[in-house]
């Protein structure tokens, strides 16, 4: 995979930054937004090092491949606000929980996946589901443990999206696993999915 692409990173919590930590490591450029801007993403530039630049939400949208990793809550406040998506890829790695009495609520989408709700926000987009199934401090570590390397699940309708995004993945470090279509694998590994929070290493 070209080491001259952008890739987006919109939201800079700890998955979105975890991200950024693994592009980088192999030498690919990212910029990072927020809901907030980009003067308040100085301190993460520089600990990401060179690499890495602090954008707007558009200008992280505007990368051919985009990492989604912003709050539940504020989607539908940024997401219809950006540029028509034009055949871009969006790994969406969100989970519906929204804040609710100091802690966290799933939400119930009915039977709809978190992602297809995603993905009509996202007109134009080649979406792939991945990298939220892992807890954020596990998805920072090292890829390789225990002997093995740890797994990332991805779904997607667009195979060659969910090929490419596959690729980056094992480029990172990471096992893979292909579950295919976002109607049933994005399911599985949706928040509430027997796969949310698996933390599987595939080994040799």
């Amino acid at each position: 995979m070209a080491q001259d692409i952008e890739y987006g990173i919109l939201g800079a919590g700890q998955i979105g930054q975890a991200i950024a930590r693994h592009l980088t490591r192999i030498g690919h450029r990212v910029v990072v937004a927020n809901s907030r801007g980009p003067d308040s993403l100085a301190d993460l530039v520089v600990a990401l090092g060179a690499r890495a630049r602090a954008g707007t939400t558009a200008d992280a949208a505007a990368a051919p491949v985009v990492f989604l990793t912003l709050t539940w809550s504020v989607l539908p406040g940024v997401l219809p606000n950006l540029a028509p998506w034009g055949g871009r890829i969006v790994v969406d790695a969100t989970n519906p929980f929204i804040a609710e009495n100091g802690g966290f609520r799933l939400l119930d989408l009915g039977e709809r996946t978190s992602s297809e709700v995603v993905a009509e926000m996202l007109p134009g987009a080649r979406l792939v589901k991945g990298f939220n199934t892992l807890p954020a401090a596990v998805l920072a570590a090292d890829p390789e443990a225990a002997g093995g390397r740890r797994v990332v699940f991805v779904a997607g309708d667009d195979a060659p999206a969910r090929k490419q995004v596959a690729a980056l993945a094992r480029a990172m470090g990471f096992a893979v696993v292909d579950l295919r279509g976002l109607g049933v694998g994005g399911g599985l590994q949706s928040a509430g999915g027997p796969l949310a929070g698996a933390n599987f290493v595939k080994l040799g």
